[in-house]
């Protein structure tokens, strides 16, 4: 069914979720899995501020830290899984989308939340917007319950 697997990941627990899910579906469908990961950017004013210098220092930091978390994610996929990685230095709605185009991928796989809830607040949901955008299937993946789930779930259990 699906033949070009791409899998967002960024550090967080519902990307590390997404791609053990990813993971599955390629190994299942015997798909190609290509791993995507954005370096986070400053915002652009960033740069007008005194410690602007500082920034390529993060860059730099930023960089590393993406890459590894992309190595990780390689450890992860099984040796019969046909796997290749992207890494991109664009802001990541913009790079997901032209990814889903330019690698023909026919499924997106990702996590619900990025790395914060003030995050996603306040640059909005990435998954949120590749969902509404994509020409693609997008399965969104969870952590695992969300508040209210797990306090049912404990509720249930003292009952």
């Amino acid at each position: 069914m699906f033949r070009n697997v791409l899998v967002a990941i960024d550090g967080s627990p519902d990307a590390d979720r997404a791609l053990g899910h990813a993971i599955d579906l390629a190994r299942c469908e015997h798909a190609k899995l290509t791993l995507f990961s954005a370096v986070p950017a400053p915002p652009p004013f960033a740069y007008a501020t005194p410690g602007a210098a500082a920034l390529s220092d993060l860059d730099e930091q930023a960089r590393a830290e993406t890459e590894q978390l992309i190595r990780d994610a390689l450890e992860r996929v099984p040796d019969d899984v046909s796997v290749t990685s992207v890494i991109k230095s664009e802001p990541p709605r913009p790079a997901l989308l032209k990814q889903i185009a330019e690698g023909q991928h026919d499924l997106v796989v990702m996590g619900s939340r990025g790395r914060g809830a003030v995050r996603s607040a306040l640059l909005g949901s990435v998954s949120h917007h590749v969902l509404h955008h994509s020409d693609v299937p997008v399965l969104i993946v969870h952590d695992g319950l969300d508040e209210g789930q797990q306090a049912a779930a404990e509720h249930a259990v003292s009952a």
